[in-house]
């Protein structure tokens, strides 16, 4: 496939930037909170070309109380970062240059005094991210890089400090926020790659375009068992799903990631709309908390204002935090958003919607084990572009060992991806027949 440039906005930081996501390049360095082994995408785990360019971050740790809390990041370099505070949920977020971080399974998960966990990953081409979840307000007290000394590495160190909420909010004023893009390398670390700006050319293909979305990425683990991670998972079926779709010819299809790459939940809308998609499909793989019990079976979604059941208005609720995951600023959200849901009103494409997501499930339950409620309904954010028939598809339970056995299955992943394929095929098939050309 062709290489192809997506302009995505991001609105973390609070002012709005402009960054370009380069689709088919080499997968970025692993951003795990551990190992991520088994069945993925082509390379989705290896370490791209000249990955030892990139700074390494060996180990990282917590020190402290509940009045003052360390953060340490052990380094193989110097590097450059922004620190910054974000509200409901309390968080703070540091920008760096990419990183390859190999630091030890579960790092981050268990919190100590304010800081209650952290993760990190990649967030943007050249970009990633360290993300804090607070027990409370605080403010960044301290903050520097040491040099190599005493036989220490390179040390990033941030010192936080309980305050009250009256200063946090103080603190969260627009012009204290840098714009999110890598941070400036300098001198003392390798250069970060260009990314690259070009918009794509004019549409002149008249098939139509079918956007799809394998969920989290990056800095969003998704769900995990063991050492199956759910932004792995998707990726590589999204990419199956893609490679199946093209072989016809009957289609063009963009991929909203082809690496392991935070992409916000608006700009994955955005990318379906600005290219003009004739369907958006999102992969996702669900996990059950244990007091929950057990599920299994894939499930699809497509958009409502009243979740069909409580399984899906969890789900939803779930999904629609993925950018407080990654650190995205929701206050500064565009307003656009807001005519989206004005725009659910439109008729046409929740009819479209609801009519794939039928077709997906008679196609998909002759090859694939589905879920005992296998259509259902919830207000999710990636599914509100007004404009393109969506449908999110839960391809399977994390949480169920059996499901999980096929999730990391090839010959599964073939037998789902196919099923999928047919179901595109006659949902446009049908399209074409009662409402002419597609867009």
């Amino acid at each position: 496939m062709a290489n192809r440039a997506i302009h995505l906005i991001f609105p973390g930081c609070g002012l709005l930037c402009v960054a370009a996501l380069a689709f088919a390049v080499a997968s970025a360095p692993s951003a795990a909170e551990g190992p991520q082994a088994g069945l993925s995408a082509p390379d989705a785990n290896a370490a791209p070309a000249g990955v030892s360019n990139f700074p390494v971050a060996s180990g990282a740790r917590l020190a402290g109380d509940d009045k003052q809390t360390r953060f340490i990041l052990d380094l193989d370099r110097k590097i450059e970062f922004r620190a910054f505070p974000l509200a409901d949920p309390y968080r703070v977020v540091v920008d760096i240059p990419q990183v390859n971080f190999q630091l030890a399974a579960g790092t981050g998960s268990a919190g100590r005094g304010l800081v209650k966990a952290f993760r990190y990953g990649l967030v943007m081409p050249g970009g990633s991210r360290i993300v804090f979840d607070l027990a409370g307000p605080v403010k960044i007290a301290n903050s520097y890089v040491l040099d190599a000394a005493n036989g220490q590495p390179p040390r990033l160190v941030l010192d936080f400090e309980e305050i009250d909420r009256t200063a946090f909010v103080q603190s969260l004023a627009p012009e204290s926020r840098p714009e999110l893009k890598p941070a400036n390398a300098g001198s003392t670390t390798a250069a970060i790659p260009a990314v690259a700006t070009a918009a794509l050319p004019p549409v002149t293909d008249p098939r139509p375009l079918i956007v799809i979305d394998p969920g989290h990425g990056g800095i969003d683990n998704g769900t995990q068992s063991g050492d199956q991670t759910e932004k792995n998972l998707v990726l590589g079926f999204g990419l199956a799903l893609r490679d199946r779709i093209e072989q016809s010819g009957k289609y063009r299809v963009i991929m909203t990631r082809t690496d392991d790459t935070f992409i916000p939940l608006n700009d994955r809308v955005k990318i379906a709309r600005t290219q003009s998609a004739a369907l958006f499909v999102s992969i996702h793989a669900d996990a059950l908390p244990r007091r929950e019990g057990d599920a299994q079976g894939a499930t699809i979604y497509t958009v409502s204002d009243k979740a069909s059941d409580a399984e899906a208005e969890r789900l939803a609720e779930t999904e629609n935090k993925a950018d407080a995951i990654g650190g995205v600023n929701l206050t500064d959200e565009p307003t656009e958003v807001a005519d989206i849901l004005i725009d659910l009103a439109q008729r046409e494409t929740k009819t479209f919607s609801n009519r794939f997501a039928r077709l997906l499930m008679d196609e998909m339950k002759s090859t694939v084990r589905m879920h005992k409620h296998p259509l259902k309904s919830a207000g999710f954010r990636v599914l509100k572009a007004p404009d393109v028939p969506s449908v999110l598809v839960e391809i399977g339970y994390v949480s169920n060992k059996s499901d999980l056995e096929h999730l990391v299955s090839e010959n599964w992943r073939n037998k789902a991806v196919g099923s999928m394929a047919q179901a595109i095929d006659a949902f446009f098939a049908k399209r074409l027949a009662t409402a002419g050309p597609a867009k």
